[in-house]
């Protein structure tokens, strides 16, 4: 229900911009944001961006990135700048609605050194 895009190889310095938007309408969503997993790491929140328009962003995230959405589109963007190799990894985006949540089928971010 969530689609994902933009991802791809950058190099260090680059930036890169996700886009995730909702095939379906999705109603009463509280919060929409990205996460991300490395290989052998545990799936953590890049950003999010909660019903009201505060946002919530990783220490490793502040400075560099930024989290929009589009609210009539349910659509939700994330703006990286200056990537650094350890930011390479699949980021999901989700919707959280009461009770469930939503991802998206995630996308690979690979920046080189």
């Amino acid at each position: 229900q969530l689609q994902a895009s933009g991802g791809g190889l950058v190099q260090a310095g680059g930036s890169l911009r996700l886009s995730c938007a909702a095939s379906e309408r999705i109603f009463n969503i509280n919060s929409m944001g990205w996460y991300r997993q490395a290989p052998g790491k545990q799936r953590e929140l890049v950003a999010r961006i909660i019903r009201g328009g505060s946002t919530n962003y990783a220490d490793s995230a502040k400075g560099r990135f930024t989290i929009s959405r589009d609210n009539a589109q349910d659509t939700v963007y994330l703006q990286m700048n200056s990537l650094k190799p350890e930011d390479t990894a699949v980021y999901y985006c989700n919707a959280a609605v009461i009770g469930t949540n939503y991802w998206g089928q995630g996308t690979q971010v690979t920046v080189s050194s």
